[in-house]
């Protein structure tokens, strides 16, 4: 079972529905015991880093959701849910993160439109399991943040949006994907379904 962390924000449903598409049991859930039972963890998000990191205390999932990735569960943050692996944000002050990956997030520093919405390719700078058979690199995005500081090993892809920037990373078990695979048509769903076949 995938379990999709719900903390009261994010397109929850979006992402369980294309789990289900692909074949998956996935469950939006909050519960210590589904995310300890779970074979996989998704963390979603569409909304500001702060009150995301509220809630998630709120909910009390952070300590599990660490205390599983430290056992080797195979995790994913998604847009949102990517840019809280870092240690901190720049968005409407600064605030800390979940510190699972190194870097920092600030707001896009171009003259193109802000936020950044729609399709864009992605260069593949670090070949994982999540990218495996995936021969086209187009993927929808919807954000005025990215991140920022991270080391070189960890960046998975990059993105041009003005100039490059980290559009997902890879470190251990963690995975972070800044655009949206649940709306990515085809391609994003070859990148969920070797999610989750990653053991």
């Amino acid at each position: 079972m995938i379990a999709i962390v719900d903390y009261g924000m994010g397109n929850l449903r979006s992402v369980q529905k294309a789990f289900e598409y692909i074949g998956c049991d996935a469950k939006i859930t909050s519960a210590a015991c589904d995310l300890k039972n779970a074979s996989h963890i998704v963390l979603p998000g569409v909304g500001a880093f702060k009150d995301a990191m509220t809630a998630l205390e709120e909910y009390r999932v952070v300590d599990v959701m660490k205390s599983e990735i430290a056992k080797g569960k195979p995790f994913l943050g998604i847009c949102l849910g990517m840019q809280m692996l870092f240690d901190k944000s720049y968005e409407d002050g600064e605030f800390g993160g979940l510190g699972l990956v190194r870097g920092e997030v600030k707001r896009f520093e171009t003259t193109l439109k802000i936020p950044h919405i729609g399709w864009n390719n992605v260069i593949v700078k670090k070949p994982t399991k999540l990218f495996e058979n995936v021969d086209d690199f187009n993927f929808y995005f919807v954000h005025s943040y990215h991140a920022s500081g991270c080391l070189a090993g960890d960046v998975e892809t990059v993105c041009d949006y003005g100039y490059e920037f980290v559009s997902s990373v890879n470190k251990d078990n963690v995975w972070g994907v800044q655009f949206h695979p649940e709306k990515s048509g085809d391609t994003g769903l070859r990148l969920l379904k070797n999610f989750a076949k990653i053991n």
